[in-house]
């Protein structure tokens, strides 16, 4: 497995993003969602990428950068053909080097609640992340999670 900067000129990095996307909207209340669409994932503070074995996407995540030491993880998605097979592990241990390597003290990142969120919640749990307040411009909600890593120890 290779992890790139991701295209979105590419027709399936497009497929998966609109995927995520609906994916979150049909998991989430009307305006829970934060997902970011293609105008945002090609913002000047993001660093887009995708994993890849061989010509098939696997998955997508970006890295927001909030301050000089703090990012905030945002469209994680593996594409459901490759589920369990450590997809999303591999592009948060990339996210997580590439964090310690730009001297961020912390990364944060913000989910949702439900079933379909489980899966991605016990990944971050795993990888020590906790659950803590908003962030940013969040509002907190019922239905949202923030959650958050620190990255000195």
């Amino acid at each position: 497995m290779k992890i790139v900067p991701g295209d979105l000129g590419d027709e399936r990095v497009l497929a998966l993003v609109r995927a995520h996307l609906a994916s979150m909207h049909e998991n989430s209340p009307p305006g829970s969602v934060y997902a970011l669409d293609l105008s945002g994932l090609s913002g000047p503070d993001i660093s887009f990428l995708t994993a890849w074995q061989g010509e098939a996407l696997l998955g997508m995540a970006a890295l927001k950068e909030l301050d000089a030491k703090t990012g905030e993880i945002k469209s994680m998605r593996t594409d459901a053909a490759h589920l369990r097979k450590g997809v999303a592990a591999m592009l948060l241990s990339h996210i997580l080097a590439v964090a310690k390597e730009r001297g961020y003290r912390r990364l944060s990142l913000e989910t949702g609640s439900g079933e379909a969120f489980e899966p991605a919640l016990a990944l971050y749990r795993k990888y020590g992340f906790v659950n803590g307040g908003a962030f940013g411009d969040y509002q907190h909600s019922s239905f949202n999670q923030f959650m958050h890593l620190n990255l000195r120890d």
